[in-house]
């Protein structure tokens, strides 16, 4: 079964401020000593990476407490491995404290003093270490638990969902699918630990990727090497010995943005799960329960035997381009979707369309819907990307183990602009028009489109198998590819588990 994060106790505003006194910094993992903790703030994680000499490395300084006695404790080696540590006894705290600052300085050229206080003050200096920083920084407040009535007694609900939505709450909240996601990334975990990665941080990592792609659009490649180190410093790679290669083209930059954005998701996604306590009798949500609430959606499971399952797996089983199948399908209601997509009402020409995505970011999808990230782009511009063609969508599916998820939406796409060459420079359909597509060589036959009435509007759903359309010996996109440049043309309807080939 998998592991789903606990709930933690919600924050009173009483104990809300993080001070050295309450800050709390997990130990090593090789730190073996009962009792063992890290001393107020003194913990750091650094990072050096240098593309040319293939430098990919970390070092971590601790000062650690056990009881009565102090240590240094240091761990170094190459990004994605154990490394080598060191662990000496100090005489008391002070003496800890000293060598600590000497490792720091010795190692990144700044003043511990100062960056204690302000992590702003760090300077990352060529042929040294960079400071890694964390949520709060790198660091989560403990906070107490709200006080119970002595003879209080917690009492847990059972369970109100259906076991196959139960099962679906668990995948999408599951800790261990969004550590294999994240490692799937190449992102060393314990440089970058689940739930401690700070949105300063990864805005490091875009701006970074901004220069570089401002670097390579002005055929600055001497610059590329240097901006790779950067980046591969301040977003730790797991690259095994092998070389970390110069980003030096744009579809690099754009993956990297790609992944920057699913990082931000899988930090929303755990950071969601709070929910409040109170003394006397406890009676709390069953966990799943808990989990559900956060989302803010209705999620209704589909009979098998209605016609509606029958008609959205004819449009998965005609249009997918490999060997999967559909296991579930959820009726998806967000609450904030229903008044924005009402804006469109009078709009017409609305289709039902795949949006395949990665399951590590479906809790953030159902949260906050499909967004156009500032960072996000593609062959057709920075918009929302959809397909009439299941495989088209297949494209973009990270599945965990053998379980898929995507989505199918109604999206107003009103007068279309049609495109058979790439724009990446696009943010907005055309003065007049709702949309772009970017018709591709394929599309599936209009001829077996059937409607479905959602809400009073008529919504076309493919049916038939692709066939060659009139841009098939002048089109650059294989399949046609639907483009919106507003969030609130695009209405989430179904949520599909899949059955992935491995």
């Amino acid at each position: 079964m998998p592991k789903l994060p606990k709930l933690p106790k919600q924050q009173t505003e009483e104990h809300s401020e993080v001070s050295p006194a309450n800050v709390f910094i997990p130990v090593d993992e090789l730190v073996k000593l009962n009792g063992a903790k890290v001393y107020q703030e003194w913990g750091v994680t650094l990072n050096q990476t240098e593309v040319k000499t293939n430098k990919n490395k970390f070092y971590k300084i601790q000062v650690i407490q056990a009881g009565n006695s102090y240590y240094c404790f240091t761990r170094w080696g190459r990004v994605g491995e154990k490394g080598r540590s060191a662990f000496p006894k100090c005489g008391d705290l002070e003496q800890a404290q000293k060598m600590f600052v000497s490792k720091f300085s010795e190692k990144t050229g700044n003043d511990w003093y100062k960056v204690k206080n302000n992590f702003n003050a760090f300077k990352s200096l060529s042929g040294l270490y960079t400071l890694i920083e964390m949520k709060n920084p790198s660091r989560t407040a403990i906070t107490e638990a709200p006080r119970r009535a002595p003879n209080s007694k917690t009492i847990e609900k059972p369970c109100t969902l259906d076991t196959h939505t139960q099962k679906l709450v668990k995948l999408i909240f599951d800790n261990d699918m969004f550590k294999e996601q994240m490692k799937k990334l190449n992102i060393d975990l314990t440089k970058l630990p689940l739930g401690e990665l700070s949105k300063k941080q990864l805005d490091k990592g875009f701006m970074i990727l901004d220069r570089l792609e401002e670097a390579i659009k002005a055929g600055k490649r001497s610059k590329l090497e240097a901006l790779s180190n950067e980046f591969y410093t301040e977003i730790p790679h797991s690259h095994g010995r092998r070389v970390l290669p110069i980003i030096q083209d744009p579809e690099v930059v754009q993956n990297k943005r790609d992944m920057l954005n699913i990082l931000g998701d899988i930090e929303m996604a755990h950071g969601l799960s709070k929910h409040n306590d109170s003394g006397g009798v406890l009676e709390l949500d069953h966990p799943l329960d808990g989990f559900y609430k956060l989302l803010d959606c209705d999620l209704e499971y589909l009979d098998k035997k209605k016609d509606e399952f029958k008609i959205l797996n004819t449009y998965f089983e005609k249009t997918k381009n490999r060997d999967i199948q559909i296991m579930d399908i959820w009726k998806v209601n967000r609450h904030p979707e229903e008044d924005r997509f009402s804006v469109h009402d009078k709009i017409g020409n609305r289709r039902l369309l795949w949006h395949g995505t990665n399951v590590a970011v479906v809790v953030a999808i159902l949260k906050t819907g499909l967004r156009i990230m500032p960072h996000s782009g593609g062959r057709v511009g920075r918009g929302i990307y959809f397909a009439s063609e299941n495989g088209k969508s297949a494209n973009y599916v990270g599945p965990a183990g053998n379980t898929a998820i995507m989505f199918l939406n109604e999206v107003v796409l009103g007068k279309e602009h049609h495109i058979i060459e790439d724009d990446s420079s696009l943010v907005q359909a055309p003065d007049g028009f709702h949309s772009i597509i970017a018709k591709g060589q394929t599309e599936p036959d209009p001829k077996k489109d059937v409607k479905m009435t959602i809400d009073g509007h008529e919504v076309v759903v493919p049916q038939g198998e692709p066939i060659k359309t009139e841009y098939y010996e002048t089109s650059s996109f294989s399949q046609t590819e639907y483009l919106i440049y507003k969030e609130s043309q695009c209405r989430i309807r179904y949520l599909l588990s899949i059955q992935w080939d491995k």
